[in-house]
């Protein structure tokens, strides 16, 4: 019998209908495209917030890789809702979506696992955890036959950061992409958010991934999966690949029209 991860935030972050789901998801495509064509793609910023909120700015990033060819994504993401030390692959052996099934590679979570002291496979962070669900049915309308690597990060800080980097380049190729789930900025007036918010998406799009985490630890700004940012630019930067776009920058006061305290979202794309 499968160990299936069944969806936590159907219902509630995007629609439990697949119809539904699969109609949302295609509008916001159809609708929020990227103006440039990236070739190689080795890795994306997208946010993981109820889709009514960060949909459209995830779409641009999704549209970047939509229909390539990869054969593995890596999603790595923030623990929200439960502290554990280290770093979690989902140890079972599928993720599920209103719109199906989408099978962990097994063979690339035990690589990068193997010998490790704080990268482990098991259940830790994946429960209910939204930020690598989120992104799924998105994948599973821009792709088809691919498997996932779902990565939570206990800890973010950097020697997490580090060794997670050095094993995740030890396993990329072309068919292969990384996620960084993240928000931004968290319940700030819209225009202390743009402040923080524009700090990070400079540190991006200079692709300055030291900076980025210097100004995290620091609190020069936020984001809630701030270290999967750095983590994936900090492998792509192993592999050479080191030019990076900002897509969009949104926040929710755009969607709620409340800008008292507003939630940021950012998504970019780091290609060669």
């Amino acid at each position: 019998m499968k160990n299936i991860r069944e969806s936590a935030v159907a219902g509630m972050f995007y629609p439990g209908s697949p119809s539904k789901l699969k109609e949302d998801v295609q509008l916001l495509l159809n609708t929020y495209k990227p103006q440039d064509i990236f070739k190689k793609v080795a890795g994306i910023v997208s946010p993981h917030a109820g889709y009514i909120y960060s949909g459209k700015t995830a779409a641009f990033a999704f549209n970047a890789v939509k229909g390539k060819n990869y054969k593995t994504i890596i999603i790595i993401s923030p623990s929200h809702r439960e502290y554990f030390a280290g770093i979690s692959i989902y140890n079972g052996d599928a993720y599920r979506t209103p719109l199906g099934d989408v099978p962990i590679n097994k063979e690339i979570s035990k690589r990068i696992c193997a010998g490790s002291k704080i990268i482990y496979e098991g259940i830790n962070g994946h429960r209910t955890e939204h930020a690598v669900e989120v992104q799924i049915p998105f994948l599973q309308m821009v792709m088809k036959d691919f498997s996932i690597v779902p990565i939570v990060m206990g800890d973010q800080n950097k020697m997490y950061i580090n060794e997670l980097s050095q094993r995740l380049a030890g396993v990329m190729d072309d068919e292969t992409l990384i996620i960084a789930s993240s928000d931004l900025s968290h319940f700030h007036s819209k225009e202390q958010a743009n402040e923080r918010d524009s700090i990070v998406e400079k540190r991006i799009a200079d692709f300055d991934y030291d900076g980025l985490q210097k100004d995290l630890e620091t609190g020069k700004c936020e984001a809630c999966g701030g270290g999967t940012i750095v983590t994936m630019m900090k492998t792509a930067d192993h592999l050479n690949k080191k030019k990076s776009k900002i897509l969009s920058r949104t926040d929710s006061g755009d969607v709620t029209g409340d800008n008292s305290e507003v939630v940021g979202y950012l998504s970019a794309v780091i290609f060669n």
